[in-house]
């Protein structure tokens, strides 16, 4: 049988998996505390927190596919928004600073995200220690920025960005939704997002294919970039207030979704869905535990526990699928 068939089947069967997890935690916590657990103040806060890592993932998946890491996906995120901050108390609070802020907030991350690629791609120096560099180099600018205490004193609209609802959803779950389709297509429709997987399964068989790697790992990681920026914008909205240790539980966390979502740790392969349906999972599950008043100590073992389940299950299937063909 094809190759890509088996791989298809594969990222069909960890994709229901996912869903099928995530359904069943949301009965169960439907019949153990309906009360609070469909609370629509709960249901909100699930689909404002959500986009803040889920965007995240989406930059961790992309380097990963690329044979590589981004570690530094929220120091880009806060320093990001740090700097949007400073813009807009600058001027007048007006529309216009807002905009003016969010445009400075995507430039940053761009410019954090190339200078990430340059040095991974151009200079050869391994992504983890570039990315974890930068995690360190983008939280002691976001310091010098703000002498360690919350920036405040945003304009109220701009923190309506994460708190207000249309059709009674938060916008950041529908900038999520925007996100995801643009990553899922990229992935699916665009000659750099083939590019993308065939420099993550072999570099040096790209390269002589006449593949630019350093261009495909420069938009790879800009991209990254970008979008810790948005989550930067979206987290900073929520607070409205910027801070240089926002979301500092989040690079473990976009970790464990993208594995969970069925990326490839060693490169080539990414499932925009499964990340979709993983950060969908750990967010019911973080509000189980919350619910329930369990040690939050467990949230880890749980989130490990689903790691390795579901690892285990689709390597079984896996190995079937290989030995039936």
């Amino acid at each position: 049988m094809n190759l890509d068939l088996i791989k298809n089947r594969n990222v069909n069967k960890n994709n229901i998996m996912l869903l099928g997890l995530g359904v069943a935690i949301f009965i169960i916590m439907s019949i153990l505390e309906p009360r609070i657990f469909l609370r629509s103040a709960n249901i909100r806060g699930m689909f404002v927190q959500l986009p803040e890592y889920g965007i995240l993932c989406y930059g961790m998946m992309l380097a990963m596919i690329s044979g590589g890491i981004d570690l530094s996906l929220v120091g880009i995120a806060n320093l990001a928004s740090i700097v949007a901050a400073s813009v807009m108390i600058g001027q007048d609070g007006s529309p216009f600073s807002i905009v003016l802020g969010i445009i400075a907030a995507l430039l940053v991350g761009a410019t954090c995200g190339l200078f990430n690629g340059f040095l991974i791609g151009y200079l050869k120096i391994p992504a983890m220690l570039v990315t974890l560099c930068g995690l360190q180099l983008y939280i002691g600018l976001g310091l010098a920025i703000t002498k360690g205490p919350a920036m405040t004193g945003l304009p109220e609209a701009y923190g309506n960005i994460a708190n207000k609802l249309f059709l009674g959803i938060p916008i950041p779950f529908y900038v999520f939704v925007v996100v995801t389709a643009v990553i899922a297509f990229i992935m699916r429709s665009t000659i750099y997002g083939q590019q993308l997987k065939f420099m993550g399964t072999n570099e040096t068989a790209s390269k002589y294919s006449g593949i630019n790697n350093l261009k495909v790992t420069l938009i790879t990681y800009m991209t990254g970039g970008i979008l810790g920026a948005i989550s930067g914008v979206l987290i900073s909205s929520h607070y409205n207030s910027a801070k240089s240790d926002y979301g500092s539980s989040y690079t473990l966390l976009t970790l464990l979704i993208v594995v969970l979502g069925g990326t490839d740790p060693d490169g080539g392969e990414g499932n925009v869905m499964g990340v979709a349906f993983a950060v969908l999972l750990l967010q019911l599950v973080s509000s189980a535990f919350n619910i329930l008043r369990i040690n939050s100590f467990l949230k880890t073992f749980v989130y490990g526990l689903i790691l390795v389940l579901t690892m285990l299950i689709t390597g079984y299937f896996d190995v079937r699928g290989r030995d039936k063909n």
